[in-house]
């Protein structure tokens, strides 16, 4: 992937960890210079420290934080929205609120990214989303998830048609070992793997540099827009 990004600027929005540290890192590797950006952007400079990297605060929940994170970058060639907000439950536990920060998150930010710096698209760039393998096989306690990842996959959709001819395509992870699942603690975590291994067609459970390296495709193929990438081992055909 060396010299896939030369010269061209990066924004990456998420943590500093995970899958978005893993794209980012990436796309340094691939030439690019990286913006980072999230809620704690000392936090994220600190994560950063010593990649040359610029870190940056945003809140995609506030248009008006998104506006001013426009307002401070003049020009970019490519965006990459990894952010997301948990909101996983049965329907009978979930509430209003969790189910609308992870649209707000997910796809609403997403949007109003689009609309303040469509007109700061250097030409060639492009917009790459995230989306996710529950939306096209929930499973139970995915409800939110699942209809957050869908409404994910038709925004890039759409917006690969308004923004055109940036491109705009989205990312569907599947079950990636990103530490996400520390939380269910080391048995059932590891039982959980076992089971998803054995069952996809690819035998084994994703990375997020496995996920990272389909981003740099999506920023770099001039001809994909409108699509979701799956990065899901097959996860959702069994």
């Amino acid at each position: 992937m060396p010299g896939r990004l030369e010269g061209r600027t990066v924004l990456v929005i998420g943590r500093g960890s995970g899958i978005a540290r893993a794209v980012a890192l990436a796309a340094r590797d691939a030439g690019a210079r990286l913006v980072v950006a999230g809620r704690d952007g000392d936090g994220l400079a600190r994560a950063y420290t010593g990649t040359g990297f610029t870190a940056e605060a945003v809140d995609l929940t506030d248009e008006r934080s998104i506006a001013e994170l426009a307002g401070r970058i003049e020009k970019i060639d490519h965006i990459v929205s990894t952010a997301s907000a948990r909101a996983r439950g049965t329907v009978d536990v979930l509430d209003q609120e969790t189910v609308r920060v992870s649209f707000d998150t997910k796809v609403i930010g997403p949007m109003l990214l689009a609309k303040h710096f469509k007109d700061r698209f250097r030409a060639g760039g492009s917009l790459t989303l995230f989306s996710g393998s529950s939306a096209i096989k929930p499973t139970p306690g995915m409800l939110a998830v699942a209809a957050t990842n869908g409404a994910a996959d038709v925004v890039a959709k759409a917006l690969a048609v308004e923004l055109a001819p940036v491109r705009v395509n989205a990312v569907s992870p599947g079950t990636i070992d990103t530490g996400a699942y520390d939380a269910l603690g080391e048995e059932r975590k590891a039982a959980l793997f076992a089971d998803r291994s054995a069952r996809n067609p690819a035998r084994r459970i994703g990375t997020a540099q496995d996920v990272a390296e389909a981003v740099v495709f999506a920023m770099t193929s001039t001809f994909l827009t409108g699509v979701s990438l799956a990065v899901d081992g097959g996860e959702p055909l069994v």
